[in-house]
């Protein structure tokens, strides 16, 4: 009962800050529209990891295996060759269901298993993935990968379809229109996720993740609890790797190899182990950082324009360098991540303030006479 009316006191702010999401298509241009698409997409997929690191306490090096089981699951199952032809409604949610499956599948490993050797085991996923992509060509397209059928709901599509639509003078192409479809999925992943942290469930995951032997005293299966984080966290990754697929437009198996993990595994260590909202500002964090280099590597210091002769650093290992040098000073200095640093700067704040605005006292003061001897 003590946090509604906090609650209540944060409703408004959510309004406002859906109202501000809705409004970029209509004054930002497509290169910043594709950098949202990249960290909502992210976003989504940090906060499954997040959950399973972060929640109940499972280290996973795996993640970007589940991502392209999603990425290519919605694209084999809704192309036409090679495919399943499939409408591509009920390949997006089919490719989250296969997601969960292979999750599933693995899920008595993550079940048994904890701490660095779960990593370990999630690292074979990895190159087991990257294997079976590259080899299985009729399928995957080997190398060269797959163009990403574009999605759409009925008549309507969310790509750059013949049907033309504009909305207040603004013509909405596929990224404006991808846009409102992974605002619409981060919303969706941002309450479930919240919902599944307060619930009981949640509490049983911090429970085991604080200490297993107490969890077990008190009766939780620690076991079922541990294998169920798994799936629903490769769930999470499926629909963020479908998300990728749509924005990408193509999906080669590179892309889903051992640093994407480590990407993630960044994600939630910037933004806070343990937090919704941590886990979505490290995505944007980490994902926007090099494009954003990228696009300016021109006007910063030390950094080489891409396909230029310079000896400078890349934007992407540039980047990689500016984010591992984040994650050390939040080590050092914000251990619970970006997501803490508010509540650190109110306490400060309020430290701060305390001994001038504590109560003066007025009653008056009753001196006693000293007894002679």
């Amino acid at each position: 009962m003590s946090d509604l009316p906090a609650r209540r006191a944060r409703r408004p702010l959510t309004l406002l800050l859906a109202a501000l999401l809705c409004a970029p298509p209509f004054y930002l241009d497509v290169f910043w529209l594709r950098v949202g698409l990249f960290a909502m997409a992210a976003a989504i997929g940090a906060v499954g990891l997040g959950l399973l690191a972060g929640t109940a306490g499972q280290l996973s090096l795996g993640h970007s295996f589940f991502l392209a089981i999603g990425a290519y699951g919605y694209t084999w199952l809704a192309g036409a060759e090679p495919g399943a032809g499939l409408p591509t409604a009920v390949a997006l949610v089919a490719s989250v269901l296969l997601a969960g499956l292979a999750g599933g599948l693995f899920s008595p490993v993550a079940g048994r298993v904890r701490g660095v050797y779960l990593g370990v085991a999630t690292l074979a996923l990895v190159f087991l993935g990257h294997h079976i992509l590259v080899s299985a060509e009729p399928v995957t397209g080997g190398f060269n990968g797959l163009s990403v059928p574009p999605l759409s709901v009925g008549s309507f599509a969310f790509g750059a379809g013949e049907s033309e639509l504009v909305v207040l003078g603004v013509p909405f192409g596929a990224e404006e229109r991808l846009w409102y479809l992974s605002l619409a999925l981060f919303a969706f992943t941002w309450f479930t996720a919240r919902g599944l942290l307060r619930s009981r469930a949640g509490r049983a995951l911090k429970a085991l993740r604080d200490s297993e032997t107490a969890a077990a005293v008190m009766g939780i299966p620690v076991a079922r609890y541990r294998a169920g984080a798994f799936v629903m966290s490769s769930m999470y990754a499926g629909l963020a790797g479908a998300l990728l697929a749509l924005a990408f437009r193509r999906v080669v198996p590179d892309y889903f190899g051992l640093a994407l993990s480590v990407d993630y595994l960044a994600m939630i260590v910037v933004g806070g182990l343990g937090s919704v909202a941590g886990a979505t500002a490290g995505a944007v964090f980490v994902t926007a950082l090099p494009l954003l280099m990228t696009r300016y590597a021109d006007r910063l210091p030390l950094v080489a324009t891409p396909g230029s002769a310079d000896g400078g650093l890349g934007p992407t290992e540039a980047s990689r360098y500016l984010y591992g040098a984040a994650i050390v000073l939040i080590l050092l200095f914000a251990p619970d991540g970006l997501s803490g640093l508010p509540r650190r700067l109110r306490a400060r704040v309020r430290s701060r303030r305390r001994p001038a605005a504590g109560p003066t006292s007025t009653a008056p003061v009753v001196r006693t006479k000293e007894p002679t001897p």
